[in-house]
C-alpha cells in the first residue's frame, strides 16, 4: 500500500509542477490531493521518492520536481488519453477544412497545434518513399524522351524524363495504352513494388524495345522511392518557446539550435511515429531518450498520419502498411503530456482522414 500511496504522490507532484512549474511541497499535496496522509507521510514518500531518482530537491527547504524518470513513469501510466472535446474537434475540421491543397493543409495543421499545446509543432509532408500510385501518365517530347509525371495517393505530382533510344519512340495512342496497362498493373502499389513489378514484366518481354522501356519505368519508379529525405517539415510556434516558464537561456538556446537541425528531427520523429502505432497511436522521447543533445530538457510527442488502413497493396507485401509522415510537438519536460498527447492524436487523425480515399475514411 505504501509503494501505491507513494506513486499517487508521484503523480501530484508531476501534475501540480506541470501546472505551476515551481517546486511542490508536501503541505501542498496532501491538502490538494486528498490522499488521507499527514503532509509528514507525504513528505517521507516525497524523500523516498527522490532516493529512487524520481524526484529532485533544487534547492534546501524548497520543494521537489520531477526527473525525466519521473515523467517517464507518469507518462507511462496515463490511465486514458482525454479525447478533445466536441467543440475543439469542431474547430480542428473548421480550421483546416478551408485548406486550398496538401501543403497548406499541412502548414495549418503546424499552426493550430502550435496554437493548442503553446509549444512547437512540426508536421511532415508525405515523402514519395512511402506513397502509394494512383495514377499514372506518360507524355512524349521532342528529341526521343519521355515524360513521366506521377500522382500519388497523398496528392504529390512528381515528374521524370526517361530518355528513349529511336526504336522506342511510341506514338500518342501507344502512349495512352501504355498508361492505362501500366495504371491497372501498377495502381495502389508503393513506387518500390511498382518498380520491381515493371522490372519483372520486363525480364518475361524477352531482349526488345518494349522490355527496355519498362526497365527504364522501373529505374524512374526506384529513384522516386530513394527520395526519402525529399519530405519538407512545416514548422510552427518556434517564437512561443522563448516565453515560457522555467527554461533558463542555458537550455533554450540549445533547444533553439535542435529546431534548425531538420535532418535529426526528421529522423527521430519518423521513429517515433513507428514506434506510435504500438503505443496508442502517440509516442513519448523524454530528454535523453531523444538521442539529441540539443533536446536534453525537452519532450518529443509524435503520431503518424496517413496509414494504409490495413490494406497491403495488390501483391500482398506489407512494407507499407505504417504511416506516411508525422505529426508532433516538442517543448520542454514540464509540458502538459495530456492535453499535448490529445492534440498530437486528434491532429493526426484528421491528416490521416484527409488523406484517405473516399469511402475509406474510417480512421
Amino acid at each position: 500500500m505504501a509503494t501505491n500511496r507513494r506513486m499517487l504522490v508521484l503523480r501530484a507532484v508531476v501534475e501540480d509542477y506541470i501546472r505551476s512549474q515551481e517546486p511542490v511541497g508536501s503541505g501542498a499535496v496532501a491538502k490538494d490531493h486528498r490522499l488521507g496522509v499527514s503532509s509528514a507521510t507525504v513528505r517521507n514518500d516525497m524523500a523516498a521518492l527522490e532516493d529512487e531518482g524520481y524526484l529532485i530537491q533544487p534547492h534546501t527547504s524548497a520543494g521537489r520536481v520531477p526527473t525525466q524518470k519521473g515523467y517517464r513513469y507518469f507518462v507511462d501510466r496515463l490511465a486514458r488519453l482525454v479525447p478533445l472535446s466536441p467543440t475543439q474537434r469542431k474547430a480542428i475540421d473548421t480550421f483546416l477544412s478551408g485548406s486550398a491543397d496538401l501543403d497548406e493543409t499541412l502548414q495549418r495543421a503546424a499552426r493550430l497545434l502550435a496554437q493548442i499545446t503553446g509549444q512547437v509543432a512540426v508536421v511532415a509532408s508525405p515523402s514519395l518513399a512511402k506513397s502509394r500510385l494512383r495514377r499514372l501518365e506518360l507524355i512524349g517530347l521532342s528529341g526521343h524522351a519521355l515524360l513521366v509525371v506521377v500522382i500519388t495517393d497523398t496528392g504529390r505530382v512528381a515528374q521524370h524524363t526517361l530518355p528513349l533510344g529511336p526504336e522506342q519512340e511510341c506514338d500518342e495512342s501507344q502512349l495512352g495504352g501504355l498508361s492505362e496497362t501500366l495504371n491497372r498493373q501498377c495502381q495502389g502499389l508503393s513506387l518500390s513494388k511498382a518498380a520491381d513489378r515493371l522490372q519483372a514484366e520486363s525480364g518475361q518481354s524477352g531482349p526488345s524495345a518494349g522490355s527496355r522501356l519498362l526497365r527504364g519505368l522501373s529505374q524512374v519508379f526506384a529513384d522516386m522511392a530513394d527520395e526519402e529525405e525529399s519530405s519538407a517539415l512545416h514548422m510552427a510556434g518556434r517564437s512561443q518557446l522563448t516565453h515560457r516558464k522555467a527554461l533558463t537561456v542555458a537550455e533554450l538556446a540549445p533547444l533553439l539550435d535542435a529546431l534548425e537541425e531538420q535532418v535529426i528531427l526528421m529522423r527521430l520523429m519518423s521513429a517515433q511515429s513507428e514506434l506510435s502505432q504500438t503505443n496508442g497511436g502517440v509516442s513519448v522521447a523524454i530528454g535523453k531518450e531523444t538521442g539529441t543533445p540539443g533536446l536534453l530538457h525537452a519532450s518529443v510527442v509524435t503520431s503518424g498520419y496517413g496509414h494504409a488502413q490495413g490494406e497491403a497493396g495488390r501483391d500482398g507485401g506489407g512494407d507499407d502498411d505504417g504511416p506516411i509522415a508525422f505529426v508532433g510537438s516538442i517543448g520542454p519536460t514540464h509540458m502538459d503530456y495530456q492535453t499535448t498527447m490529445s492534440a498530437v492524436k486528434a491532429v493526426a487523425a484528421y491528416l490521416t482522414t484527409f488523406l484517405a480515399p473516399e469511402g475509406d475514411e474510417d480512421g
